[in-house]
């Protein structure tokens, strides 16, 4: 991404390197802004870490780009990071969660794409939970698996049915070498692909008969945006072995969060905590992965949040991926967002 449109303009964007740890990269998207008008509200993307890159959110940053100071989590494939590196499961992933909104000060706006919307309300619960100084003004949990009881997808039936055992003995492996993390064990890039083709292999079909009819009929334009999606789709990335079990366990077959008995290193995680952080779930209407509802229990969760700082969409005609990205996500969900962002970008809540 090297440019953005501003207030009708056409701007450089340039992408830096903000933190780092051995699992992820935090990237901001820095570009010139006129000093004399007021700063935009900070947007801290936190990306999901199911198998698909961070670029797979293209369309989702460009959409904030021209509003928001944005930045994203690039988490970093298990299969690059050297054996020797430290490990990395969920209570990890909720600790670097937290250190980023600590170093971006509290003055940020929290978006958890799918996967992370139960690490980030955990860590928002466990800043609370410690009168954390640095909590974000926000945060925007997006079709994500808060509570996997409600509306059970394929996924969610699956893992249940499962168990953990079984996961740990048929989809766990090794890097295999010459990789940097060779021997490291991770849930492969593969078998995940695999899982997402046949979960809806019909539609994937359907998709490609369509880019068959594109080519035929010289509709470049729309067979170059499927090529686009489906190089996007199609590169995946290995998973840290106990992070996938570990995010199985706690979010798909224990439900511990919604239980109320997850625990982040001892310490009790307790949603009813949160106090100054606002709270907007957004959920997709077809969406097979996350089913209607699970996101929008993380309301009946965060008990103490003011009634005016819970907001939720629902929306129509989507499935798991137009939640954040497609046309309706520009036109619909961006603009709710943007203005849930504006109206608590601020001590509204503290």
């Amino acid at each position: 991404m090297e440019s953005s449109f501003i207030n009708g303009e056409l701007v450089p964007v340039h992408i830096t390197s903000t933190w780092e740890r051995p699992f992820c990269r935090l990237l901001h998207f820095e570009r010139p802004v006129d000093r004399t008008t007021r700063a935009q509200p900070r947007l801290l993307v936190v990306a999901p870490m199911s198998g698909h890159y961070a670029t797979l959110l293209r369309s989702t940053v460009q959409a904030f780009l021209p509003t928001h100071d944005v930045y994203i989590t690039e988490w970093i494939d298990a299969r690059m990071v050297p054996l020797a590196a430290s490990s990395f499961d969920l209570d990890d992933y909720i600790d670097y969660v937290i250190s980023m909104i600590q170093l971006l000060g509290g003055d940020v706006h929290v978006m958890a794409v799918c996967q992370p919307s139960v690490p980030v309300l955990a860590a928002v619960a466990l800043m609370e939970s410690m009168d954390d100084q640095a909590v974000p003004h926000s945060m925007i949990l997006m079709g994500g698996p808060i509570d996997t009881r409600i509306n059970p997808t394929v996924v969610n039936t699956l893992a249940r049915r499962r168990g953990l055992d079984w996961f740990r003995l048929n989809v766990i492996a090794r890097v295999p070498f010459p990789n940097p993390g060779f021997m490291r064990q991770v849930y492969p890039g593969f078998l995940q692909l695999y899982g997402f083709i046949v979960m809806n292999l019909d539609r994937h079909l359907e998709e490609h008969r369509k880019l068959f009819q594109q080519l035929v009929s010289g509709d470049e334009d729309s067979a170059r945006k499927h090529r686009e999606f489906y190089d996007e789709y199609l590169a995946v990335m290995d998973l840290r072995a106990e992070f996938y079990l570990h995010t199985c366990d706690t979010a798909f077959i224990r439900h511990l969060l919604p239980t109320g008995e997850m625990h982040h290193r001892g310490l009790w995680v307790a949603p009813s905590r949160i106090r100054r952080v606002a709270l907007m779930t957004v959920e997709g209407e077809h969406d097979d992965i996350s089913g209607v509802g699970q996101t929008e229990a993380a309301h009946r969760l965060c008990t103490n949040i003011p009634a005016s700082s819970h907001t939720h969409w629902l929306q129509p005609g989507v499935g798991h991926y137009g939640v954040f990205n497609g046309s309706r996500f520009r036109t619909d969900i961006v603009p709710r967002v943007s203005a849930f962002i504006g109206a608590h970008n601020g001590a509204a809540t503290r």
